[in-house]
């Protein structure tokens, strides 16, 4: 029915089948994930999603996940430009972290008003 996973760099990815979208799995599964990572003292997790799946974006803020920041970046396989939005929940209270690997790699970043 679908997946949740977390990276070696705290990269939190979801993805459901589409039958199984919109009834709460994504947000109920990923916040047992957030829960147990906190039990286990990871300091903050972040996400990423294509500002033309604003839905991912929902589950995020579900989660009190914080935006930070949009990039964009030639996406692959199918080599077209598209622009992420970041989003962090800093597990240990430290609100001044923000993951800037992508935001270091793109030469197109920005800040939204969202």
């Amino acid at each position: 029915m679908g997946y949740v996973n977390v990276s070696e760099d705290n990269e939190l990815g979801y993805g459901l089948l589409g039958e199984y979208r919109g009834c709460g799995y994504a947000t109920e599964a990923c916040a047992a994930i957030i829960q147990k990572l906190k039990a286990d003292s990871l300091p903050f997790i972040f996400a990423t999603h294509d500002v033309n799946n604003p839905r991912s974006g929902e589950v995020m803020r579900r989660l009190g996940m914080k935006y930070k920041y949009s990039y964009q970046e030639q996406w692959q396989p199918k080599n077209i430009s598209v622009t992420f939005r970041l989003y962090q929940i800093n597990l240990d209270g430290n609100d001044d972290r923000v993951y800037r690997k992508y935001w270091n790699n793109s030469d197109v970043h920005f800040i939204e008003a969202i």
